[in-house]
């Protein structure tokens, strides 16, 4: 590690993880370049963040031209084009009842806010989210995350008010789909029954497709089933898109897949190629029922965020970077699939376009594949491939290369992929 690194990273807070000892000089595609001469493929796309793939000249060249015009235009005093330009971009990809928009910084901040407007326009208070759940970091989304205790070990109390209800985890609950979905439509009915009745239910959130938590793909009879039950009961759906949408599962959303519009959606992560920028989307009726000034925030909605916004989604259309995401994904599954064949450590492989995860368990456990997938994760980055964990156990590696990725690409990912299972599983 070179002398600018020794002397100054002691200085970060070491609650902040590290998974790779690097010291990053610049980017470009799907490809870091480290201070001392690596090349790395990156699948990890800063956690599903860098969609259009690290450095993307035209959303580059947006934000050097907006930072030469307006760097900060606080949305209570200014209205800046690029906050127009970004509304008119997202009314092409939102569903068109949703056309009511709200922006914030990051994903925890979406979600907080979503949460604030379901109670509002309900008048209710309580929240029911999904094992395995992740939906940030602050006081309010800890108490809605459940992937790992990590995230909220100590910070106790947590906001009250918040139910959790299985989600249809087919391959550990060693269930069909189907048969899944409908055990957790079944506990969802009981936990309505049984711990916080529907009239005092505001919401019910998920994340459409299960991230941190494993990326878990659910049924789409069960994302059918939450619409009929919300309506049934006037509960709110909220689906957090944060790390699902803006083309990560080859569609524009995840929700895409299922059939369903629920009644709020939140997204971050790649909506802006990088830069800080967050959104909720919903009904203008619901949007109405808030009192003026009870949402909002300094740097919500930054003129350069919003400008790299309206660039990202140009290039993802122009680039036909969602139908990439699609194929790539059938060509990284279909890879995988042959890999599990071989090793059998590999439990699982699922996912949409190209949000993908490898499950592994050994002798029958999640917790034991803990080290194994940790193994892994070093032995690829040596041979120049960064992949990263997720689920409870960390047992599951998860696949986010950048939209734009190419035949090649995964290919030569999933070829170091496969010396890595070669020379850590004996």
């Amino acid at each position: 590690m070179n002398q600018l690194y020794q002397d100054n990273f002691p200085h970060m807070t070491p609650a902040w993880s590290r998974i790779f000892n690097i010291v990053a000089e610049r980017a470009e595609g799907s490809y870091i370049y480290t201070d001392d001469g690596k090349k790395l493929l990156d699948f990890t796309s800063g956690i599903g963040v860098t969609n259009t793939g690290h450095c993307h000249p035209k959303v580059v060249e947006a934000i050097r031209e907006q930072a030469g015009l307006f760097l900060h235009a606080q949305a209570n005093i200014v209205i800046h084009k690029p906050m127009l330009q970004l509304i008119e971009e997202l009314c092409t990809v939102v569903p068109p009842s949703l056309d009511s928009f709200y922006f914030a910084n990051s994903g925890a901040e979406a979600l907080e806010n979503a949460v604030k407007i379901a109670k509002v326009a309900t008048g209710r208070q309580n929240v029911i989210v999904f094992g395995g759940s992740f939906h940030g970091r602050t006081h309010a989304t800890m108490a809605l995350t459940t992937s790992k205790t990590i995230y909220r070990s100590g910070f106790a109390p947590l906001p009250a008010g918040v139910y959790v209800a299985p989600f249809p985890y087919a391959f550990n609950l060693n269930m069909t789909e189907e048969e899944a979905g409908q055990f957790a439509l079944e506990q969802l009915e009981h936990l309505l029954a049984s711990q916080t009745a529907p009239k005092e239910t505001a919401a019910i959130l998920i994340e459409t497709v299960l991230g941190e938590g494993g990326y878990i793909v659910p049924p789409a009879s069960f994302i059918k089933g939450l619409r009929e039950i919300c309506d049934k009961h006037g509960i709110m759906l909220i689906f957090d898109e944060v790390q699902s949408g803006f083309g990560r599962t080859g569609k524009w959303f995840a929700l895409e897949h299922f059939g369903v519009v629920p009644d709020i959606i939140t997204a971050a992560k790649g909506i802006a190629s990088g830069m800080p920028l967050s959104a909720v989307f919903t009904r203008p009726e619901i949007m109405k029922k808030l009192d003026v000034g009870s949402i909002g925030g300094t740097y919500g909605g930054n003129a350069v965020a919003c400008a790299a916004g309206v660039a990202t989604i140009r290039a993802m259309r122009e680039e036909k970077m969602i139908e990439n995401a699609a194929e790539k994904g059938i060509q990284l599954m279909t890879g995988l699939r042959k890999l599990q064949e071989e090793y059998p450590q590999i439990g699982d492989v699922r996912g949409l376009g190209l949000m993908v995860g490898t499950e592994f368990v050994m002798d029958g456990s999640q917790a034991k594949a803990k080290p194994l997938v940790k193994e892994i994760i070093h032995k690829a980055e040596e041979k120049g491939l960064l992949l990263l964990s997720c689920g409870t156990y960390d047992n599951t590696l998860r696949w986010i290369p950048p939209l734009n990725v190419t035949a090649g690409q995964i290919n030569d990912g999933l070829k170091i992929f496969g010396e890595s299972l070669k020379e850590t599983i004996k």
